[in-house]
């Protein structure tokens, strides 16, 4: 928990890092705090997300339709290096899980399961969205993820806080997915640079990009929990919002039904005609997840790897 850097020094300690940094006319004003009336602060932590696009700096800074820029406070281009976006409140963060805050506040480790959004995150946590199709397939160059540690380092140094202050995006909002790395490599990397002083750089090779996990056990419980719960019911958002996105690609359920995150009658349903696919009869065909079907819907779709 501190008082967000001034726009001098976030340049300052940036540069101080080692970074080249790029300043987008009208980054020092550009903020969301007269519009929401809410000022940015008491910070609690940075966090790092994937564009989910290419050459997309010019919509973080201006936002898109229902979503005001600035959508970070910097952007980080494959080859176009480090931009300044935004000095204060930003819309890059939304509604996140006050139990993974806390958690950041206390450096804790391992953070908890984002499975709620009740706190703003745009309110306490510095935001890098780094240029990426976010797909599993599109990687990292090794100048832009050494940037990407450098600019994580740069602040937790500034702030006295230690790597256990940095999260993904995809650890803070139930169903995100940013960014396609793992984040426990990431804080590793930014662990090494804080050992350094200022300027220096510690070796920091790209990370191979990533596919998100769904976790088998929960998913198992959403299956049987969601169909006779109430209306709109979300027991496992993201890893249900992944088989569905991985059923619809493979012509198993309709995208009408797909995206809500609960795994209503109708997914399961759909997910026992993917069981009936691989040859599975019966019980075992009866639309509740079992391990050899769920890597087999990751693999064949390419969307997910599973975790037990």
């Amino acid at each position: 928990m501190a008082t967000p850097l001034t726009a001098a020094k976030m340049l300052a300690v940036l540069k101080a890092e080692g970074l080249t940094v790029h300043e987008h006319a009208g980054w020092k004003t550009h903020n969301r705090d007269s519009a929401t009336g809410k000022s940015f602060g008491p910070v609690h932590g940075v966090l790092i997300h994937h564009t989910a696009g290419h050459n997309d700096r010019e919509v973080c800074f201006n936002g898109r339709t229902g979503l005001p820029g600035p959508l970070c406070h910097g952007w980080l281009g494959q080859t176009a290096g480090l931009w300044m976006i935004g000095h204060g409140r930003a819309n890059h963060a939304g509604l996140v899980d006050g139990d993974v805050i806390h958690a950041l506040v206390a450096e804790s480790s391992p953070l908890p399961k984002d499975d709620r959004a009740d706190t703003d995150g745009n309110d306490c946590l510095y935001g890098l969205e780094i240029e990426n199709l976010g797909n599993g397939k599109d990687p990292y160059p090794a100048a832009q993820y050494r940037q990407a540690v450098l600019w994580a380092a740069a602040i937790c140094r500034a702030h006295g806080w230690s790597e256990r202050s940095v999260a993904g995006h995809k650890e803070v909002q139930p169903g995100k997915i940013d960014p396609s790395f793992d984040m426990d490599v990431f804080r590793a990397d930014v662990k090494k640079q804080l050992a350094t002083k200022p300027g220096a750089t510690a070796a920091t090779p790209p990370p191979s990009a990533s596919k998100p996990k769904v976790d088998l056990s929960r998913l198992i419980t959403a299956a049987k929990t969601d169909p006779g719960a109430k209306q709109g019911h979300v027991t496992y958002l993201a890893g249900t919002n992944l088989v569905e996105a991985a059923l619809v690609k493979l012509g198993y359920l309709a995208r009408t039904y797909a995206g809500d995150g609960s795994f209503g009658s109708t997914t399961v349903t759909a997910y026992g005609r993917w069981q009936y696919h691989l040859g599975y009869r019966g019980t075992d065909a009866n639309g509740i997840p079992g391990q050899k079907s769920l890597v087999e819907l990751g693999k064949k779709s390419g969307l997910f790897t599973v975790v037990a």
